[in-house]
């Protein structure tokens, strides 16, 4: 359960100036002038995309700052969550990115004014983080379908949802899923696979409940996989998936675990998508859990 609220004087706030299609032109003095009303001091880091977070680090430990602010997108919360986890700050959210998947399964408002208010109404919870052949996770990794249209997403030069959904229709055609094998410390699986999702929350930024029953502090996460499926059978998978009904199709299953093994058949690397953000990994893939490892303020 979450507890008791902090007194929170000096707040650093990391700011993404190109994360989802918000125009950030405002938001530095919005997030100042906010703070100030309410007696509270506070800073501002943006991030380039060049060394993040080593300089994110060294920034935190040359200036005493007392939680750290996400302010964009999910790439930006990873970045801010691996940064303050090996501090031991608490870490907000104010989302600003395309998705805000982690956001949403914490309960923070989705308006970045509102979100703010988490400075002075807040409680903390701790919750679960995951690494991924050694790349740190705090909410959702996966292979397949989602780590390749994240990849193009990425490559491009538009945002928003609507790209992320034009893309996925273009990819969908021709899509080829690959053949996994899957070994945990209770069980093995092997087969094809359209989609696997490391979860260790629920639902995507786009609203795709992928598992339903997945708790962010309980010490477990879940690979939840789509086997391949007939176009006729699209329409209703994704009813299921909008509706948290991911467990009644036939063609889903989700293995529970604390760690796990994940080849893919045939390949010596795989893409893919960690918090949001792509990467062309190494197989086979070694997944473990750092329980209630990483300080957060919900609402």
């Amino acid at each position: 359960m979450p507890n008791t609220p902090l007194f929170l004087r000096r707040i650093l706030f990391v700011i993404n100036p190109i994360s989802g299609d918000i125009d950030k032109s405002d938001v530095h003095q919005m997030l100042v002038q906010v703070c100030k009303e309410h007696g509270r001091e506070a800073g501002l880091f943006e991030t380039t995309g060049n060394n993040d977070l080593d300089r994110l680090q060294q920034y935190l430990q040359q200036h005493a700052y007392e939680a750290v602010f996400a302010a964009g997108g999910d790439g930006t919360v990873s970045l801010v969550a691996q940064a303050v986890q090996a501090l031991g700050l608490p870490m907000g959210i104010v989302p600003l990115g395309s998705g805000n998947g982690l956001s949403k399964d914490l309960g923070i408002p989705q308006d970045p004014a509102a979100a703010v208010e988490l400075v002075w109404a807040h409680r903390e919870q701790t919750i679960d983080t995951l690494s991924v052949s050694g790349h740190f996770t705090a909410h959702l990794a996966d292979l397949g379908f989602n780590a390749l249209v994240v990849t193009r997403f990425s490559e491009g030069t538009t945002r928003g949802p609507g790209a992320y959904v034009r893309i996925a229709l273009q990819e969908y055609i021709g899509y080829e899923p690959a053949r996994y094998r899957i070994e945990t410390e209770t069980e093995t699986w092997e087969g094809e696979a359209f989609m696997l999702t490391i979860a260790n929350a629920r639902t995507f930024g786009s609203n795709v409940v992928i598992n339903p029953d997945g708790l962010l502090d309980d010490g477990w996460f879940e690979l939840c996989l789509i086997e391949p499926f007939p176009a006729a059978a699209a329409p209703r998978m994704l009813y299921h998936l909008y509706s948290e009904g991911f467990e009644e199709s036939e063609y889903t299953r989700r293995l529970r675990c604390r760690r796990a093994r994940i080849a893919v058949l045939g390949q010596d690397t795989v893409q893919v998508q960690v918090d949001g953000e792509p990467l062309e990994l190494s197989t086979p893939l070694q997944v473990s859990i750092s329980p209630r490892s990483l300080r957060v303020l919900v609402p």
